[in-house]
């Protein structure tokens, strides 16, 4: 929205310069794109008049003309504009003057002298229009400085219109913001009742009274189409960005900018019977004014006579209704469409106007009466004419009523974070124009016609912050209790084994805690926790385990052609305890489940299904975060939802902290699970402290390795036998690790051979060999009296 800073000031003139202005439309959250002069920099430029014009001696292109400027002498000046002729007042650039940085000088063309320059639009950088030169009124006062008679002295300002303040696409919209802000009294034009001189009128009917519950119309005849807009209004339209079209299109266009009314006018001999405000037929054809055809829809409002569409309502005018050279009488329109019924109409047949642009965002419903009367008295004043009565069809019902909200002290207060006195905030929704009444919790405010964005509590908010000024707001800091937590390094934050859990292929589910109790009895028959209300047989029980959750949800994916599923979940357990408080222990778990195939489906890789070892590995690389894996073990342990040969129970330093291994082949069946499906599942509180790292020195002498082969007994877990080698000597045997099982031939049934590696290494000195082997020796012989271990020959 561009407007002339000049023109703001006839309303409401604050003793401040132009940078403050701009800056308090843009602190009233109208932002300032920009702020321009609306004319180049001249000086020494007058207003004169061509008294005499001849054709040039030595040009077919150039006339001499002879200029008053007030002068004791005319001033002879060689001009070629098309336009130039005698009697018309122009702008004369004298001897001296500058045009920027050109200087006038009297100089010679094709032999004629020249004593100055008449002035076109650009020559003054006013506009683009390279052709014709300045023309003046004719009553314009020769010798006065053309900067002053054209009140150049001044700026265009372009300013950001948010959707919702549509009631600032007019002078009057910014004027009441810039008057509240300023506390002055906003200066309107006087707007007087014009009396009608004729009785002419038409009838109008309309069908949609929701599309435009008001629609106003008027008759004026025998008017001057052909009269020239007078310079003061081409002025404030090209100021705003509107380029002058005829004296009855001008006044339209002014009364838009003034009050942001959108007013249309018609030839009434164009008229046939009368107006009908209806909704277009499916596929009717309007020819529009650019000589444009648009097939309309049945959505599409218009405004029509009784034969045919004249008009696209509130967005475009008709070619065969639109005012010509030969038009004498017309009817100007003045209407209230509602914006429901215009908004996305225009873009659906490529159109983007003034009007539409309003209308779609919403106009005053009470300002068509003001915009009318306006309207006709520019009219007579300008092109003359004959005025019939105002012709009103409006249901009061229909159109929108301002919004009555209630403000409370106690909500301004908070969300501002300021005090804002009372009669401040009175004294502001008054000068917006509210009607406001005082209750015992705040105001009781009714919004005014044109605020359509005022709707709720938070926008009077809004209001009350924007106007008492957001710079006025003291700059207090805010004053925290809070203090931060303690946080031990030793404690493993959930979110590193999720982050782990993703980066190797799962998904984090989050299910219910309440489970279907039919699923759950069949991986724990013990007696389940009803709940007595619950919110379906299906969710009627609490969950002794994540793995209930987890299994539904693994069903419910490979029902739907998902057949690699690794899916985890933390969350809690409900169990039965007579020494927790209510009975029921709350226990935090951490629980996966994996199926399908080990990797993706590649060319390069070998299709194999999930078994044991790949939880295993999952598990132990969650184990691995706490530093503590060497304190881990693996037990056989019977668990009614796992396969007896397929699982184990997991035990910290001799505590069970939970379970892993594969579904039961019987449950699989039952809960209809397609293929091995294997899960784990952990006390979250027991894991959730890990050993810190400390940093040690790097030994700089060697390391040795050496390999023994052992046989024991098939009932003895490798596991065991590894951690009771790393009892030994902890100071030179620094590493401990299984790289061969083997049965078979030479091997006793019953037995197996168990290859270990040993990796010795001192931090004082290079280890001798008889160190070395005194060290495996030492650990044979424990491996003997352990588990009656024998090396292998």
């Amino acid at each position: 929205m561009k407007f002339s800073e000049r023109w703001l000031r006839e309303w409401v003139n604050p003793s401040i310069d132009s940078a403050t202005l701009a800056d308090q439309i843009t602190m009233a959250g109208l932002e300032v794109d920009a702020v321009e002069p609306v004319a180049g920099s001249f000086s020494g430029v007058v207003v004169g008049r061509i008294v005499e014009c001849l054709p040039h001696p030595n040009s077919d292109r150039h006339l001499v003309t002879k200029v008053d400027i007030g002068s004791e002498l005319l001033l002879n000046i060689v001009c070629g504009a098309p336009n130039c002729r005698v009697d018309i007042c122009v702008a004369v650039a004298t001897i001296g003057a500058l045009l920027g940085d050109f200087k006038i000088k009297v100089k010679k063309l094709r032999g004629a002298s020249s004593e100055g320059m008449l002035c076109s639009f650009s020559a003054l950088g006013i506009s683009a229009d390279h052709g014709d030169i300045i023309e003046l009124p004719i009553d314009a006062p020769i010798g006065h400085d053309i900067r002053d008679y054209l009140q150049l002295d001044d700026n265009t300002i372009d300013i950001s219109v948010t959707p919702n303040r549509a009631d600032c696409l007019c002078l009057l919209g910014i004027a009441r913001d810039i008057s509240v802000v300023n506390r002055l009294p906003l200066q309107q034009p006087q707007i007087d009742p014009i009396v009608p001189v004729i009785d002419s009128s038409l009838p109008i009917r309309i069908d949609a009274i929701y599309a435009c519950p008001c629609y106003l119309g008027r008759v004026v005849k025998n008017i001057d189409v052909s009269v020239t807009t007078p310079l003061w209004m081409k002025e404030k339209l090209r100021r705003c960005g509107i380029r002058s079209v005829d004296a009855v299109v001008d006044i339209n266009n002014y009364v838009l900018l003034e009050l942001g009314q959108p007013m249309h006018t018609f030839d009434l001999n164009s008229i046939d019977g009368g107006i009908h405000v209806r909704l277009a037929q499916q596929g009717e054809a309007l020819t529009l004014l650019d000589g444009s055809e648009a097939v309309l829809t049945s959505d599409t409002l218009v405004i029509a006579d009784q034969k045919k569409a004249l008009v696209i309502a509130g967005i475009f005018g008709g070619f065969n209704s639109g005012i010509g050279p030969t038009t004498h009488d017309i009817m100007l329109e003045c209407a209230f469409f509602n914006p429901l019924a215009i908004a996305g109409q225009a873009g659906r047949y490529g159109l983007h106007t003034d009007a539409s642009h309003r209308y779609e965002r919403g106009v005053d419903p009470t300002i068509q009466r003001r915009a009318m009367e306006r309207a006709t008295a520019l009219l007579l004043t300008i092109c003359g004419g004959q005025p019939g009565p105002v012709i009103d069809v409006t249901a009061a019902t229909a159109l929108p009523q301002p919004a009555t909200i209630t403000l409370r002290r106690a909500k301004l207060d908070r969300l501002i974070g300021h005090i804002i006195a009372d009669h401040e905030v009175n004294d502001i929704l008054i000068r917006l124009g509210c009607k406001v009444n005082r209750t015992t919790e705040g105001w009781l405010v009714q919004a005014p016609s044109w605020r359509f964005d005022m709707e709720i509590e938070e926008d009077l908010v809004e209001e009350v912050a924007r106007f008492y000024g957001y710079n006025t707001i003291p700059n207090i800091p805010v004053h925290s209790n809070f203090k931060i937590p303690h946080h031990s390094e030793a404690t493993l934050p959930l979110s590193r084994v999720k982050a782990m859990l993703v980066d190797r292929g799962y998904q984090e589910a989050i299910t219910y805690s309440f489970v279907d109790p039919k699923i759950q009895t069949l991986l724990y028959p013990e007696q389940a926790l009803l709940l007595p209300s619950p919110i379906s047989v299906e969710m009627s029980a609490m969950r002794l385990s994540l793995w209930t959750g987890l299994l539904s949800v693994v069903i419910y994916n490979q029902n739907r052609q998902q057949q690699r599923i690794r899916l985890f979940e933390s969350g809690f357990r409900f169990v039965i305890d007579n020494t927790a408080n209510l009975g029921i222990r709350q226990d935090f778990m951490l629980a996966g489940v994996i199926t399908g195939q080990r990797f993706d489906e590649h060319w390069d890789m070998e299709c194999q299904p999930v078994d044991f070892y790949d939880a295993k590995g999952d598990l132990e690389a969650i184990l691995e975060l706490t530093g503590k894996l060497d304190d881990i073990e693996f037990k056989t342990q019977a668990n009614p939802a796992l396969h007896p040969g397929q699982s184990a129970a997991i035990y910290l330093k001799e505590e069970a902290i939970g379970f892993i291994g594969v579904i039961h082949p019987v449950l699989e069946e039952k809960l209809n699970l397609n293929g091995c499906t294997l899960v784990f599942e952990l006390l979250w509180e027991k894991i959730n402290a890990r050993k810190v790292p400390e940093a040690t020195n790097i030994s700089r002498f060697p390391a040795n390795r050496r390999d023994i082969a052992v046989v024991v007994a098939e009932d003895i877990p490798a596991a065991a036998v590894i951690a009771e080698c790393k009892k030994i000597n902890m100071n030179q045997l620094i590493s401990v690790n299984l790289f061969d099982v083997y049965r078979g031939r030479s091997i006793a049934k019953g037995f197996k051979s168990l290859a270990i590696s040993l990796i010795l290494q001192d931090s004082t000195s290079t280890l001798k060999e008889e160190e070395i082997a005194a060290t495996v020796a030492r650990c044979v012989a424990v491996l003997k009296q352990r588990f009656q271990a024998s090396l292998r020959d």
